[in-house]
């Protein structure tokens, strides 16, 4: 078949064997995907320009890699909020420890990533260094972090087994060798237009599951790590989880098509699709963020609250948009009676709301710019 062949292993249970990208025969780039093809470009290409015109671009960034390493851990069961990252990060006691951790290593993941392919190429070495940061002191840490699987893993529902499981993927000798020629191919050049590439990694990496944890979400990295690699993005702005995880069930039926059928084109039709959702999606969420922070601005001015502290304070709630007095009295170096103040002033103007209930410890949400982060999530 096209994409691969299932093997009888001596355990009695088929495992599935991947073929070497790129699929033969070719990919066929015909009117349908031709056409996704030129509006993900576009839809990209829209996206990645935006980023040139943001001001404090690294923290919508920032805020975007928190989203996106939200929503790919929630894909894997994760349970957590944009909330919970924030109160984890301003040392807020909390009870989901573990999830929040999970997260918490997945944005270090990411960060690591993207810093490193500034001077480093996409790799199996890349590869395991992420893997080990993402499965770190959390839950996994003994599923092997950073080196790739010694014994068969399978996926299927809670219970099953081997025998019964939805997909097997290839055994650990085989899924080393497909891994080997994986890395050969992200640095092959071929015809294949750079995002069809993309799709095709994505799809084999999942398919080899090299790893006994961290492939859905590491798969998922891929994307992004591979489309800032080759600079079709100069900001690391376009993140796939929120579409796959609205389509779940078409993502994982797509591709066991490629597997059973070998029909890679379908699967690379779902992907551009994806490409064009999310950059348009991305596209909005940033343009409605600058609008709410000229319209915040503006009531400050309107109110006369423009004062340098009160416009530095709009800044900082895009960088922190939950906080307590102590916070930003700390960071500004104002004492507690003016922050307490200008708090005050920025809650009658309900651009903060108080969301704790409470007479001391009082916590404070840049509620509507957390509510557009929050979509999905």
């Amino acid at each position: 078949m096209r994409s691969g062949r299932y093997v009888k292993q001596p355990a009695d249970y088929k495992a599935f064997i991947p073929n070497d990208l790129p699929p033969d025969p070719p990919v066929k780039l015909e009117d349908g995907i031709q056409h996704l093809l030129t509006d993900a470009n576009i839809a990209i290409g829209k996206l990645d320009t935006m980023g040139f015109l943001v001001p404090n671009l690294d923290h919508i960034i920032a805020m975007y890699i928190r989203k996106e390493a939200l929503l790919s851990s929630q894909i894997e069961g994760t349970q957590a909020s944009l909330e919970d990252i924030f109160e984890y990060e301003s040392n807020v006691p909390m009870t989901n420890i573990n999830d929040v951790k999970e997260v918490i290593n997945y944005i270090k993941a990411l960060n690591h990533g993207i810093k490193r392919l500034e001077d480093f190429p996409m790799s199996i070495r890349l590869i395991k260094e992420i893997h080990e940061i993402l499965l770190q002191n959390s839950r996994g840490k003994e599923k092997r972090p950073g080196d790739f699987r010694t014994s068969q893993n399978w996926i299927g529902h809670p219970g099953s087994s081997l025998t019964n499981a939805s997909f097997v993927p290839p055994p650990p000798h085989e899924a080393m060798e497909a891994m080997g020629k994986l890395e050969s191919f992200l640095h092959k050049d071929t015809s294949l237009p750079l995002l069809v590439k993309c799709a095709l990694i994505h799809y084999q990496f999942e398919t080899i599951h090299p790893f006994l944890d961290g492939n859905g979400r590491l798969g998922r990295l891929l994307i992004t790590f591979f489309l800032y690699w080759k600079k079709a993005l100069q900001h690391p702005l376009l993140y796939l989880s929120y579409y796959f995880k609205i389509h779940r069930q078409e993502y994982y039926d797509r591709l066991n098509l490629v597997r059973e059928n070998g029909d890679y084109e379908q699967w690379i039709s779902f992907f551009l699709k994806g490409i064009i959702w999310t950059s348009q999606s991305s596209l909005q969420t940033v343009q409605n963020i600058l609008f709410l922070k000229e319209s915040h601005k503006n009531k400050l001015i309107a109110k006369k609250i423009s004062s340098p502290v009160a416009v530095a304070l709009l800044d900082f709630l895009f960088e922190k948009p939950l906080v307590s007095i102590n916070d930003v009295a700390k960071n500004f170096k104002i004492s507690y009676q003016t922050t307490n103040s200008l708090i005050s002033q920025f809650l009658k103007l309900e651009i903060l709301k108080e969301i704790t209930g409470k007479k001391r410890d009082k916590r404070y949400s840049y509620w509507e710019y957390l509510d557009y982060l929050s979509e999905g999530t």
